[in-house]
């Protein structure tokens, strides 16, 4: 018999779109299960606490839940940066949680938490645009990029102790004590 497909299973709007090959990406592995991972992933006005490259980050309807179409503004950690809008693009509750830029497709970040046995892994991937032709693509991947992606590492290490502290029963945080 022929392999079936699921398809009900990602939920996209419109065409799927790659990444660069100049796409960022950092992996970190959590003591945690994958729902707590994903439940602290979904708190978008948290991101700015683990993400250290975020100031602020809402929903622009709060009252909506996290989903498809959904928009996110998010202002960058640079003094003076201005807000920038991004759309839920992709959303698999559990697992994927896929950004792209509201006024450039080139803009993207996701999020996606993989399954180990008990415990889950963090996966992240941010794509953006280089401007000024050879130069000034060489120029970012030795400057802002390299420091972006130090940064995105350093926030995957805070998302993992914040996931890992909230599984914690709070008697369990004081037993060596």
């Amino acid at each position: 018999m022929g392999r079936r497909e699921r398809t009900d299973m990602v939920v996209t709007l419109g065409p799927g779109e790659r990444l660069s090959s100049n796409a960022l990406h950092s992996s970190q592995d959590l003591g945690s299960s994958p729902e707590a991972a994903f439940a602290l992933l979904c708190e978008i006005e948290k991101w700015p606490v683990w993400l250290s490259f975020v100031r602020s980050a809402h929903r622009t309807d709060a009252s909506a839940p996290l989903q498809l179409g959904a928009e996110i503004a998010l202002r960058g950690a640079i003094p003076g940066e201005a807000e920038e809008l991004y759309e839920v693009d992709q959303f698999l509750p559990g697992h994927i949680i896929s950004l792209v830029g509201a006024y450039s497709v080139r803009r993207r970040i996701e999020f996606w938490i993989e399954r180990k046995s008990s415990r889950a892994k963090l996966i992240v991937r941010m794509d953006y645009p280089a401007y000024g032709g050879t130069i000034g693509a060489l120029l970012d991947r030795v400057t802002a990029r390299r420091r972006l992606l130090g940064a995105l590492d350093e926030s995957l290490l805070h998302f993992k102790g914040l996931v890992e502290f909230k599984d914690v029963a709070k008697d369990d945080l004081l037993a060596d004590f």
